[in-house]
């Protein structure tokens, strides 16, 4: 679930991987196998994709429908 959020929020966004990849300080290569489920997310680099995208955790990880960022509250 998490990795089609992340490539809906990159694509919805108009992002392309190598630029989330260089946002996270990673290869592009890396970043594509966080989308495609082929590697595990650290959670940093979780709590940095909420961040970037002004939602939560909880969104990304497909345990809640609420996208409200929570700097937001």
């Amino acid at each position: 679930m998490v990795y089609r959020k992340i490539r809906d929020l990159r694509e919805d966004s108009d992002l392309k991987q190598k630029d989330l990849a260089s946002m996270l300080h990673c290869s592009q290569q890396v970043y594509s196998n966080y989308e495609l489920g082929q590697r595990d997310i650290p959670t940093d680099i979780l709590i940095a994709l909420a961040e970037f995208y002004h939602t939560n955790v909880d969104f990304l990880l497909g345990l809640s429908d609420n996208k409200t960022y929570y700097k937001d509250l």
